[in-house]
């Protein structure tokens, strides 16, 4: 039984628990502690409000685990500002709180919340068939760097990366009845345990 961690401070804890309670031999784990970060195999970083998630974290005194369990392997799935989270580059802001991921980030690069929207893509090493893709106020990558691996786009614009056990994408796989990338991730998380 794989054990995936939803960082559970703020955003789409519940959608991320309820998406991976629908994938076999997977069981979420709200992550919350220190301690929690001990007895789980990969960790999602969910959507939300990317300051206010990376101020938790340092208040919640897990920035330096979370950073030590990536660079021991953990799978790290960051969603929309899961994504900024991840970023060693934040073009338009001073803030970096991760900085795990060679990806540039542009946050809410695609307007307010009026201008969320939702649309399909083929992205063929996640799924056979264009799965429905959820933007709001999302971020992009305006640029990848080192082995930091494109795996989607989007009118030109970068919306998914994967570097090694790292994964970002600057939509909502949560908020869509497609399984398609909780089933990814939890591939990678597999095979790292191996």
């Amino acid at each position: 039984m794989l054990r995936i961690g939803i960082l559970g401070l703020q955003g789409s804890v519940i959608e991320h628990t309820i998406m991976l309670e629908r994938l076999e031999d997977v069981e979420p784990v709200q992550v919350k502690t220190r301690d929690d970060l001990d007895v789980i195999d990969g960790l999602i970083l969910p959507g939300g409000e990317s300051t206010t998630i990376g101020r938790l974290i340092t208040d919640y005194n897990l920035k330096d685990k979370i950073i030590e369990r990536a660079r021991t392997g953990m799978p790290i799935w960051g969603t929309c500002a899961g994504m900024i989270l991840l970023a060693k580059h934040i073009i338009n802001d001073d803030k970096v709180h991760l900085g795990l991921m060679d990806i540039y980030v542009r946050r809410n690069a695609y307007g307010s919340q009026l201008d969320s929207f939702k649309t399909t893509l083929l992205i063929p090493v996640v799924a056979e068939y264009p799965i429905p893709l959820v933007f709001i106020r999302a971020p992009y990558v305006e640029k990848a760097d080192g082995d930091a691996e494109i795996l989607a786009e989007l009118d030109d614009k970068i919306i998914a990366v994967r570097q090694s056990n790292l994964l970002a994408t600057s939509f909502h796989p949560e908020l869509t009845d497609d399984l398609s990338f909780h089933r990814y991730f939890a591939n990678m998380v597999a095979k790292s345990t191996i």
